[in-house]
């Protein structure tokens, strides 16, 4: 496979990632990976998710990971509307890239990244199939609480940087309102949707994807991670489902 580093810009905020070409006849079927909110610092033990990315590739996929603003190398700070704003960014580079086959472009999101991904497919044509991993429903809890705690949290672990941000708390905490799931899975159809949902989740439930599922139109699968927990990129079981629908787009 082939490596090239990307570098992406959105609201003049610098997008950090990488695209991954696989062997054979181009154009590929092609992943845009989008990760979830951080739930504190970086892991240095944790790779992120290029194991995820070479595992697609060796699958005949291209695929690309990047850091949303606020998160990794990426500049800015956490903002979910920004956080759609970047995704665009990425869904631009991506459709002008001759490697890209563009029927056959998905979305691959994660807890915070998979509520992106849905809103941002219900707007976007160019996304021709979404897989959903541990997706909120909503945002619940974040949306009813005092947005100084959630921002005070952000600054802690590094995602918020900049001592004047945000301008507006409620504001910024709208913005979870906004990307709300629940509220924009139906527009994904007739484009395929696959949500895989872990039962050992103890931040998504498994009613967020029966919920997310009984909203969405067809076509659709639900496929329920016996024992699985939060974070589904760990579990073989889970990226396999994912592997193997991916795959089967024509």
């Amino acid at each position: 496979m082939h490596i090239e580093a990307v570098n992406l810009q959105a609201d003049d905020i610098d997008i950090a990632g990488q695209l991954y070409l696989p062997e054979g006849d181009r154009p590929y079927g092609t992943v845009c990976a989008c990760h979830g909110i951080p739930a504190g610092k970086p892991d240095p033990n944790d790779p992120g998710y290029a194991s995820l990315a070479e595992y697609l590739c060796s699958s005949g996929l291209a695929a690309l990971i990047f850091n949303f603003r606020g998160t990794g190398a990426s500049g800015g700070n956490i903002d979910m509307p920004g956080w759609a704003r970047d995704l665009e960014a990425a869904l631009d580079y991506l459709y002008a890239r001759d490697e890209v086959a563009k029927s056959r472009l998905s979305l691959l999101g994660f807890s915070g990244g998979a509520a992106v991904s849905v809103y941002v497919a219900a707007r976007d044509e160019r996304v021709k199939a979404v897989a959903a991993c541990a997706c909120p429903a909503e945002f619940g809890d974040w949306t009813r609480s005092e947005p100084q705690s959630r921002i005070a949290h952000f600054r802690e672990i590094g995602a918020i940087r900049d001592d004047d941000f945000p301008a507006s708390p409620e504001h910024w905490l709208d913005g979870f309102r906004v990307i709300r799931p629940i509220n924009h899975i139906a527009r994904i159809s007739p484009r395929p949707l696959l949500i895989v949902q872990g039962s050992g989740d103890d931040v998504v439930t498994v009613e967020d994807a029966r919920r997310l599922y009984a909203e969405a139109g067809e076509p659709k699968e639900l496929a329920i991670v016996e024992g699985a927990g939060h974070r589904l990129r760990h579990d073989q079981r889970a990226m396999a489902i994912v592997r193997d629908w991916l795959k089967s787009l024509a």
